[in-house]
């Protein structure tokens, strides 16, 4: 770990020149490619967009327009100010802006991606609802430079810092997925029965399905009545739940449909067979719900967590890429849904098997809970150390 003091033995009268962007660089713009041109030219070189998954990439055309060494930033959208360092052939579309040293042998390319990291979102511009950082305003950032050694071992410690986090973080999200794969095989092993083992139904025998109504997103209030939209529910929500996110006024509430404690909210509508009939099993007071959702109220032959560790099962992922239609939009008729059969064991069973998967499930999401959170403390961790080691004394404009 690195310790304050070195970083203070390492910038200890380091003497910094201040010059703008604009007078160390190039700054030029990137040029249309539209998705037929990537896929008619489909090649070795990647195209780089004003998106940040995938480290920007948008796809792989035959040419490229650029080859060296370069910092990348996105002009426009949500995204607007994200700074990358390129190294060797590609291209970048029109949302795009890159920048090109007059001199790497002064400054680091490096160097100057790290500093622009902490630099250009504070330049982006917000206005019209559509965020923008166009070339007139990167050439006019500060850029500090120092002498080459200390922007070299400032290179190498913040190089240090993002290879760490970034193995931890496979390493946590590896752990996830073992923890989550283990979780399913036990889930669908206890929750599997025989035909003759116990009595079977379909879901039309052993409940109720309430079709809900009206509620948009844009309802929403900061306070008033629990509501539920359904595109939370695979969003947001984990199995079961005893309060909600979002709330509605009371004016509207009267006109929607209700859940009560020990329904199952069901995503009706989504844009995969994943998450289309997601349940979420509702353990707390009255709510209300939105359109394009059910909500299923088992009878007294069934135990609602039960119920709902059913409708995770494997088997019930079969069933509803059996039964899913659509294409953009994915949907599974309620009529088809209540043909679902179940296996019916003792209620006690029911309440054994609960506890079990309870337990994994509670496990499972405490890995799921920190794995966020360990994240975003080592990242707090490097940009603290990052600004630390780009902390150096401003010079008056």
């Amino acid at each position: 770990m690195i310790k304050n003091s070195n970083i203070t033995e390492l910038l200890k009268g380091v003497e910094v020149e201040w010059k703008t962007l604009g007078e160390v660089a190039e700054l030029r713009r990137g040029r249309v490619i539209s998705k037929e041109d990537l896929a008619k030219n489909i090649g070795y070189y990647p195209v780089y967009s004003s998106q940040t998954a995938k480290n920007g990439e948008i796809g792989k055309i035959n040419t490229f327009d650029f080859d060296g060494e370069f910092v990348n930033w996105t002009t426009d959208g949500a995204n607007a100010g994200t700074v990358f360092y390129r190294k060797g052939k590609f291209s970048i579309t029109n949302v795009s802006g890159l920048i090109k040293l007059n001199n790497s042998s002064k400054l680091n390319y490096k160097f100057l991606f790290y500093w622009l990291s902490i630099e250009t979102k504070k330049h982006v511009y917000s206005g019209m609802g559509n965020p923008k950082l166009m070339s007139n305003q990167v050439e006019k950032i500060r850029i500090p430079i120092p002498p080459t050694f200390v922007q070299t071992e400032i290179v190498r410690i913040l190089d240090t810092f993002t290879a760490l986090t970034a193995k931890l973080t496979a390493e946590l999200k590896a752990e996830l997925t073992t923890r989550k794969k283990q979780y399913n095989y036990y889930r669908d092993k206890l929750l599997t029965f025989k035909e003759d083992e116990v009595e079977w139904k379909t879901l039309g025998e052993v409940g109720q399905l309430i079709r809900g109504n009206g509620l948009q997103k844009k309802d929403f209030t900061e306070t008033g009545v629990p509501a539920i939209h359904y595109g939370q529910i695979y969003t947001y929500y984990g199995t079961f739940a005893t309060e909600t996110k979002s709330f509605v006024s009371a004016e509207l509430a009267k006109k929607l449909k209700k859940a009560k404690y020990g329904d199952i909210l069901l995503a009706g509508t989504s844009e995969n067979v994943k998450d289309v009939m997601t349940p979420l099993g509702w353990l707390g007071g009255e709510i209300v719900f939105s359109g394009d959702m059910y909500a299923f109220r088992p009878n007294n032959l069934v135990n609602t967590k039960y119920l709902t560790y059913l409708l995770q099962t494997t088997h019930f992922q079969k069933f509803k890429e059996k039964y899913a239609n659509g294409t953009k939009v994915i949907r599974i008729q309620s009529e088809k849904f209540l043909t679902f059969k179940i296996p019916i064991p003792p209620l006690k069973e029911q309440a054994r098997i609960v506890e079990i998967l309870d337990t994994f499930d509670a496990l499972t999401n405490s890995i799921t809970e920190g794995l966020p959170r360990e994240i975003a403390l080592r990242q707090k961790q490097y940009e603290y150390y990052r600004n630390l080691l780009l902390d150096f004394p401003k010079v008056q404009e």
